[in-house]
């Protein structure tokens, strides 16, 4: 498996600790241990510019991610094919206002987003209500399921 990790930004990342939540998101949801996924972490300016281009909005967003290969969960019989799920792009300055209105740390707002994002790429969407519930209930399970790993 080839999870990159790269920090384009002044936000001093754990690197490893993304690297370990991806590890820990592909074998929850069945995805075959050789598939790649970028992770990418940005500033504001390179976050708005991806924000126009790719949505037509304006300003910077927390999170944007790039299938690349179409790839969907497995099973516990059967795990996805390898391949390439894609690139997630994150912006810490953004997730740092977001995590203090949370009321946690901007690390655990970025491994949340991240997880958003890694869902994204598995075909998990959030536009009709029924959607948003299935998505962001797997997303908090497999957060706090990673969270509690790590602490035991």
């Amino acid at each position: 498996m080839s999870i990159e990790v790269n920090n384009e930004s002044d936000y001093a990342v754990p690197e490893t600790e993304f690297v370990e939540l991806a590890r820990f998101v592909f074998d929850a949801m069945h995805i075959h241990p050789l598939t790649e996924l970028s992770v990418l972490f940005v500033d504001t300016d390179t976050m708005s510019d991806l924000h126009v281009q790719w949505m037509d909005l304006e300003g910077p967003t927390d999170v944007m991610s790039f299938p690349m290969d179409e790839l969907r969960p497995g099973t516990e019989n059967s795990v996805t094919p390898a391949g390439l799920l894609g690139d997630i792009v994150l912006c810490p300055t953004v997730a740092i206002e977001q995590a203090q209105a949370a009321g946690h740390s901007t690390v655990e707002e970025l491994l949340l987003l991240t997880v958003h994002g890694i869902l994204h790429l598995l075909g998990y969407d959030h536009a009709e209500p029924e959607e948003e519930k299935e998505m962001f209930a797997l997303q908090r399970h497999l957060l706090l399921t990673f969270l509690a790993s790590r602490s035991s």
